[in-house]
């Protein structure tokens, strides 16, 4: 057995050492210590683990503003005092628990010692520590400064829900796509679940082009999918028409439950003609609900029969992609997005599909925060999916650039986050009173993360992590760069014009 790695010295500063944490000399700048890295130090309790907060070089000889200021009009300073030889660097940490000789984790009660060395953590105690299924894990790569998978156990990360937030471009997609392959791969031994992912732009498509994946995936198109009239009701037609009064909503019901007992089915034109049929309705009522319903045809999403249907879709180890890259209208996306969830929740609930996970790309466009219900046609499905999913093993992740627009009620009951780069302020104190697990210096870190560096918070790990997303397995779909694109479409226009490409 090897013999850990020292990395210095506890010291005696104003506040420590004490039962909260302790500062180090560090032996060595090359020893590899860095901020948000785990150490031991050993108590008369028995060996602590703890996290370094903060690191700062520091020179008895600089102390002096008025004396530094003098000297520095010379350079005699640098010749007059061996100032090379005071220079230390100083880590400062936070202590997070301490293992007793028996084995159980305990709060620290004692400090450790001033001159007692540190050292680097053995890597089965903290990956005890931090909770983490090496067998049968959600591998999202590895624990920064520390040579340990980043493996989080399904029913922790998942089933209270989780979010995956960052600024555009921060790698939220690819680490999604990464969970996403874990998810898939896993064996039936170790249970699996089914996928449903809303996908806004189309990104994670190029699943059904890799031969691994492809057998695994359904994508369904937006622009295909229909909602039955015969299944929407006049409350669902007063969220779309905000400006109906409740008098209006009331005779339409009327007319909606007239045609449900003499059809089968039938159309939105069909309403619309039995609006006008109807002698009950008042003119000014009738010619605004005619005018209303007219409208929502332009937004060919209503026809005779439910598409796609829902039973069948959802099965274990298999993912549904829903690509609405080519949807622009919002209400319309919403509207498909309220129905796909709100379908699978009610089988679920009657156990007629299996346990899954829903993963909505660009979250806050379909549970927004502060929004009229007009204007947030999915947000009930979704919140309620948040608040009562997981006692029916319908799970939710949410993914979103824009935190602080995404609703706090969902956001709050995403109880594992994984959070990669984010810079604004509004973003990073929504992300903060959203969840416990994050406290102030955590945030700052957050703040100067690199593309594809993340903290994983919450229920799927006993303390704030940091990770860096492993490799996708998968095929990526790369997007056109913006030159090569500007030139493609200057040669294809440059050609209908002229009939020759430019050189």
């Amino acid at each position: 057995m090897t013999e850990p790695t020292i990395y210095g010295t506890v010291i005696t500063t104003e506040d420590s050492p004490s039962v909260s944490g302790f500062a180090f000399v560090i032996h060595s700048e090359n020893s590899g210590v860095k901020r948000g890295q785990f150490v031991s130090v050993k108590t008369v309790e028995g060996t602590a683990i703890a996290t370094i907060s903060n690191i700062f070089k520091t020179n008895k000889y600089f102390e002096s503003a008025g004396s530094v200021r003098e000297y520095s009009k010379t350079t005699e300073m640098y010749t007059a005092f061996p100032i090379k030889e005071w220079e230390y660097t100083v880590a400062e940490t936070k202590l997070l628990g301490v293992y007793t000789k028996d084995g159980m984790l305990n709060r620290p009660s004692f400090p450790p010692s001033p001159g007692i060395e540190v050292t680097e953590v053995d890597l089965q105690m903290l990956n005890r520590f931090l909770g983490l299924d090496q067998e049968r894990g959600i591998d999202l790569g590895e624990i920064q400064q520390h040579s340990l998978r980043a493996k989080f156990n399904l029913t922790k990360m998942i089933q209270k829900h989780m979010a995956i937030l960052a600024i555009s471009g921060a790698g939220k997609s690819y680490a999604t796509a990464v969970f996403i392959e874990e998810l898939l791969s896993r064996d039936p031994k170790q249970g699996r679940v089914a996928l449903f992912v809303v996908d806004n732009h189309g990104e994670y498509v190029s699943f059904a082009d890799d031969p691994d994946f492809k057998e695994r995936i359904n994508i369904i198109d937006g622009e295909d999918v229909r909602l039955a009239v015969k299944n929407t009701g006049e409350r669902m037609f007063a969220a779309l028409l905000p400006e109906m009064s409740p008098v209006q909503i009331r005779e339409l019901g009327k007319v909606l439950h007239h045609l449900k007992n003499e059809k089968h089915t039938f159309e939105l034109k069909d309403v619309v003609d039995a609006v006008k049929d109807s002698e009950d309705i008042k003119k000014a009522s009738k010619d605004a609900l005619v005018g209303w319903l007219s409208e929502l045809e332009d937004l060919k999403i209503f026809a005779q029969d439910d598409y796609p249907g829902y039973e069948n879709l959802l099965e274990q180890g298999k993912m549904v992609i829903l690509n609405l890259r080519n949807v622009l209208d919002l209400r319309r996306k919403q509207l498909i997005v309220r129905q796909f969830s709100t379908k699978f929740f009610n089988l679920r609930r009657e156990g007629k599909v299996p346990p899954y996970l829903e993963i909505i790309e660009e979250a806050h466009n379909f549970c927004p925060e502060g929004t009229r219900s007009s204007e947030a046609l999915s947000r009930h499905i979704i919140e309620l999916l948040a608040r009562e999913g997981r006692k029916f093993y319908a799970n939710l992740c949410l993914i979103s650039q824009r935190p602080v627009q995404l609703s706090t009620t969902a956001l709050s009951q995403c109880n594992t986050q994984i959070i990669l780069k984010i810079t604004n302020p509004y973003d990073l104190d929504h992300i903060k009173k959203s969840s416990e697990a994050i406290s102030q210096s955590t945030l700052d870190i957050v703040n100067s993360l690199k593309v594809g560096e993340g903290l994983v918070i919450g229920e799927a790990v006993n303390y704030p992590v940091f990770i860096k997303v492993r490799k996708r397995k998968s095929k990526e779909s790369h997007g056109t760069k913006l030159e090569d694109y500007a030139i493609m479409y200057e040669k294809k226009e440059n050609k209908l014009a002229t009939g020759k490409e430019f050189l």
